[in-house]
Parts: structure tokens; C-alpha cells; sequence
């Protein structure tokens, strides 16, 4: 697996202050796209051993919230294996204290459930680390900056282990928006 990029303070992908990891490769190539550059899979550097000890070492800080996994397309199934075994690093080394989001250009229930869980290896055991996952293509036509960390409102943004324990029936993940109470008093 390439790598285009590894962001240590990223707040764009994902609640709080995030690691980031841009993989590269994606067949998707969605019209519009904010990172073009990573739909070649040789695009940047190849990844290992040192980056995935360096995304380790960049998530110890307590005030990292967690780790997203984006691209290019963390799903494609050449893809997997790499990033499968940084999840699994990442939850042993520090459980369910760092949040994982993947974003994936495919569709949970249709592409990774329906399809990958039976021809990836890989597929089955990597959802089960992720905490969210964005799912579906990027639709310039459907455009909207005022959804939280999604670029289109075809996106949804998947609560896995809530998925999961219901069979696989989707539960979308609601962010956790401070309400502000203001007196007069």
C-alpha cells in the first residue's frame, strides 16, 4: 500500500483533533474530488512498518481523540490488509480510548456487508475496529458544507458498533453538539 499523507493535528475528518491517514488508490474517482492525486495507487510513498509506528507514536497525546483512515479508499481490497493491521494496533494499544473513522466510497450495507464480508478476508474483522464510518460516494450535485465531516448528503455517517449489534441494520452516527444556555439573569 501507497501513502499520500499522514496529518498530525487534523480537525476536518472526524470529532476533536485527529491523526489522519490519506492511503492511496481509489476506483471510485468521484467528479469533484478534494484528493484526485490519491486515486493512483502508486501515489506517494509506500507504507510501513515506520509509518505505522510513527501514527502510533502521533496518537499518545491526550488530547489526540482518535485516528481517521481516508484517501484514495481505505476499502479497496489491496488496501485492507495494511490498514487492518493499524487498527488492530491501534485498539491494542490503547482500546477504546481513541475513536477510529474510515471513509469509504462505498456503500456499508450494498458494497462492504453485502459484497466485501464474503470475497476481502480482510473486510469482516476491520469493520468491527472502526467506530464510523462515512460511507458513499462524494456527489458534487449534492454539495453541502453544512453537514458535519461529509462533503454530499449521500454520505452517512455509520455508528458500526451500534450497526453491528443490530444486524447489521444501519444506525447513523449523531454528533455530540454542545447546546449553549443563555440567561438573562
Amino acid at each position: 500500500m501507497y501513502y499520500g499523507d499522514i496529518k498530525n493535528c487534523d480537525a476536518a475528518n472526524g470529532p476533536g483533533v485527529r491523526i489522519s491517514l490519506f492511503v492511496s488508490g481509489c476506483t471510485h474517482k468521484c467528479k469533484g474530488c478534494f484528493n484526485e492525486a490519491t486515486w493512483d495507487f502508486c501515489y506517494g510513498d509506500p507504507y510501513g512498518q515506520e509509518q505505522e509506528d510513527k501514527i502510533i507514536e502521533l496518537l499518545r497525546p491526550s488530547y489526540i481523540t482518535g485516528l481517521t483512515v481516508l484517501g484514495g479508499e481505505p476499502m479497496e481490497p489491496q488496501n485492507q490488509p495494511e490498514v487492518l493491521k493499524l487498527l488492530r494496533r491501534v485498539r491494542k494499544e490503547f482500546g477504546d480510548s481513541k475513536s477510529i473513522w474510515v471513509y469509504s466510497g462505498y456503500l456499508f450495507d450494498k458494497d462492504i456487508v453485502g459484497r466485501m464480508f464474503n470475497e476481502v478476508p480482510e473486510t469482516k474483522e476491520l469493520i468491527s475496529l472502526v467506530d464510523v464510518m462515512m460511507d458513499g460516494p462524494f456527489v458534487l450535485e449534492l454539495l453541502d458544507k453544512t453537514l458535519y465531516f461529509r462533503g454530499s448528503s449521500n454520505q452517512r455517517a455509520i455508528d458500526v458498533p451500534a450497526t453491528i449489534a443490530d444486524n447489521y441494520n444501519i444506525h447513523i452516527w449523531e454528533p455530540h453538539v454542545p447546546k449553549y444556555i443563555y440567561s438573562n439573569t
